[in-house]
């Protein structure tokens, strides 16, 4: 009976969420409608001259809230990327002195992922059970945004977990790819990724522990930046995993384009965020470094062509080929690295973000409550009773003969604080390993990858691909600063496999990744890169990322128009 009431109650609070979202978008009816010319003049601005324009009052905030607000209601419609409606609760802070008009956003409006927690409006992370958690008081970025000038007006779909590149739950329903609906757009951040790359938004702030500002960006084609810990605000969120610090999830900006990231991230910095928060490192915007990698004549770059788990898919190859030939033809060292084992980095980092064997996670389902099938895999892998997880471990390594995926199982389970303390050590070591690579034997400025060995998956592909990620989660367990910046599309005549590819003949990750890879029915979806630096190098990777955009000339990626 017990459980029968709780589904009860998690169906309830999945209705009352939905239904109170279509409450609120049907009271804006000002919000509907096609665009105004003076709306598309809004949405095709920088946001660095629409600040400008609210400083010299040329242009109203609230005329640019009421155009991105339209944009991001036809962008909801269009993905199911909204969740918590707040446009006409950010009208009210327009007028009453809750933004700083004279901030460097001035009369921005910010897209937030879910998990932030904005003042009055609930922070469900896609779980019923923090249906009504709403507090009073903005969490800490909301507080900064707010005073820097910045209107948050929705927040956007993730996965319940936050452990997927997929961006599906109960409470909220599926998020779909812009480009193509039967494809995810990404996750944990899938809404966010969605919303801007639809033209609902420019600007937007995302986490990431594993690739969840990176992947979705890939996906979906747009910029981002995975900022390393310590330079971004990190209070005042609401996570599926409270206290795991084995792998650190970091918040981080989004964008439409890479102008907007560099200047959303530059103001962001320069509102001296550790005075709002004690985790931040007090560093303030550092130009003389953007200036330096802007300037530099030539580049030493390391290309990173695979992660030793999963080779990149022909799509994701295609694209790393344009960078390298455009940064060559502009005169750089380009160089192919073989860096310390990826692959190890998986298995340490894998440990290390599962050490509390799924508990965490799974304690705030409610009875009935719908499951990513990637995180569900992992959680019953993690649970399994030891003698059969060992005969599994046994068939795959001696039967199947594939140790990359035997690896990985083989200590799959819950540790004691002794065991967890060991594979810290691991990862510490395996930093300075990486560090010493970079420094004394690669001497590299920078580092290009794939940031997925595939495209975007369709929807569920994360049942079979759950542990593809070693592009982005290597650079997690680093704390690399990274940028992801979308390059070409999927093309159906360049992109097949080879008539010689036999996914029999692959490990079990890449079997999973490899599964969903389809030219031509993914024709037309995004294809990035990622952009690596060391720690802490924020204002390199943007330049490096604008030398790259310029270097490719008319090659450009081309954003998807607002409708």
């Amino acid at each position: 009976m017990v459980f029968l009431i709780d589904y009860f109650q998690h169906r309830k609070d999945c209705n009352f969420k939905q239904a109170e979202r279509v409450q609120r978008i049907n009271e804006l009816t000002s919000y509907k409608g096609s665009f105004t010319s003076s709306e598309r003049d809004v949405l095709s601005k920088p946001i660095e001259e629409l600040v400008q324009d609210v400083h010299r009052q040329v242009i109203q905030p609230i005329d640019i809230l009421r155009a991105y607000g339209k944009a991001a209601l036809k962008a909801h419609a269009k993905t199911n990327c909204v969740t918590e409606v707040m446009i006409g609760a950010a009208e009210g802070w327009v007028t009453d002195g809750s933004v700083n008009m004279k901030g460097p956003l001035a009369g921005i409006p910010v897209s937030l992922k879910d998990s932030i927690v904005v003042g009055g409006f609930d922070t469900s992370v896609g779980y019923s059970s923090n249906v009504g958690n709403k507090i009073e008081k903005d969490g800490t970025m909301v507080r900064l945004l707010k005073d820097a000038g910045a209107m948050p007006y929705v927040k956007t779909n993730l996965p319940v977990t936050l452990l997927s590149f997929e961006s599906t739950n109960d409470v909220w329903g599926r998020c779909t790819n812009p480009h193509n609906n039967k494809y995810s757009p990404g996750g944990s951040t899938g809404g966010e990724s969605a919303l801007l790359a639809a033209g609902g938004g420019r600007i937007g702030i995302g986490s990431d522990v594993a690739g969840s500002v990176r992947v979705p960006a890939h996906f979906s084609g747009i910029y981002s930046l995975r900022c390393s810990t310590g330079r971004w605000p990190k209070f005042g969120m609401v996570t599926s995993m409270p206290g795991q610090e084995g792998i650190p999830s970091v918040f981080s900006p989004m964008t439409r384009t890479l102008e907007d990231l560099n200047y959303f991230t530059k103001s962001m910095i320069g509102m001296q965020p550790w005075k709002y928060d004690h985790s931040v490192h007090p560093i303030p915007w550092r130009q003389e470094a953007a200036t330096a990698a802007a300037e530099q004549k030539n580049f030493k770059v390391g290309v990173l062509r695979t992660d030793g788990v999963v080779d990149p898919s022909p799509a994701c190859a295609r694209a790393v080929d344009e960078v390298v030939a455009a940064l060559l033809k502009e005169g750089h060292e380009v160089v192919d690295v073989e860096p310390p084992s990826p692959y190890e980095a998986l298995y340490i980092g894998s440990q290390l973000l599962n050490a509390d064997g799924c508990k965490t996670f799974k304690s705030f389902f409610r009875t009935g409550e719908w499951e990513d099938p990637g995180a569900r895999q992992m959680s019953f892998l993690m649970n399994l009773p030891s003698p059969f997880r060992w005969a599994y471990y046994l068939w795959v390594k001696y039967v199947r003969r594939d140790d990359i995926w035997a690896g990985l199982i083989k200590d799959w389970r819950e540790k004691s604080s002794y065991e967890q303390w060991k594979f810290v050590a691991k990862r510490e070591a395996y930093k300075a390993k990486f560090h010493d690579w970079w420094e004394s034997e690669a001497k590299i400025d920078f580092m290009i990858t794939p940031p997925n060995a595939t495209p975007a998956v369709p929807h569920d592909g994360m049942k079979d691909a759950v542990s593809s990620c070693g592009y982005t989660f290597l650079f997690n367990l680093l704390d690399y600063t990274c940028g992801i910046m979308p390059i070409t599309h999927v093309d159906k005549a360049l992109d097949q496999l080879s008539s010689d590819f036999s996914i029999k003949r692959l490990n079990g990750v890449a079997q999973g990744a490899y599964k969903h890879y389809d030219a031509t029915a993914m024709h037309g979806l995004p294809v990035a890169i990622q952009v690596v630096g060391q720690r802490l190098e924020e204002e390199k990777v943007l330049a490096v990322m604008k030398r790259i955009e310029d270097a490719l000339g008319d090659d450009k990626y081309q954003l998807l128009d607002i409708d």
